[in-house]
């Protein structure tokens, strides 16, 4: 496994609170919206709450397809280099390590030098320590 050249495990970054509590909500809200609208159907047969019901059932397989996907991107550092999603380098394979903040907007971008590169945001919980730490380790590589 590639996670085993990069050394020891120094920490793990997962998904923001915050983009957890909006999945949640959004499929909570959308599951009873789906059961309001199935048994207002079967009360009244009327289709337009069959389509209603269909529509928030939708929403909420949607929200929670995205919720499982979100939960595997993991942040992973380790001492000679990261993992995130499909992305693995090694410190001194880092060419450029691009950090702004637009507002709450917080983006990082890492390029290997072989041109592939990865874009770190919010999304990830403590992102801007995880940048730090990645910076420190880049300048000591």
């Amino acid at each position: 496994m590639v996670e085993q050249n990069l050394g020891k495990l120094i920490n793990v970054y997962g998904i923001a609170p915050a983009f957890l509590q909006r999945a949640v909500i959004i499929a909570a809200l959308s599951f009873v919206f789906f059961l309001t609208t199935l048994v207002m159907f079967s009360l009244w047969r009327n289709f337009i709450y069959f389509f209603l019901s269909t529509a928030f059932l939708i929403v909420y397989l949607a929200t929670m397809f995205g919720w499982l996907m979100m939960r595997k991107n993991l942040l992973k550092i380790y001492e000679n280099g990261l993992t995130y999603r499909k992305f693995t380098a090694r410190w001194n394979e880092i060419e450029a390590l691009a950090a702004d903040r637009k507002g709450e907007k917080f983006n990082c971008e890492i390029r290997k030098t072989k041109g592939e590169k990865i874009t770190l945001t919010e999304s990830i919980y403590e992102v801007e320590k995880a940048v730090a730490l990645i910076e420190s380790k880049i300048k000591r590589a």
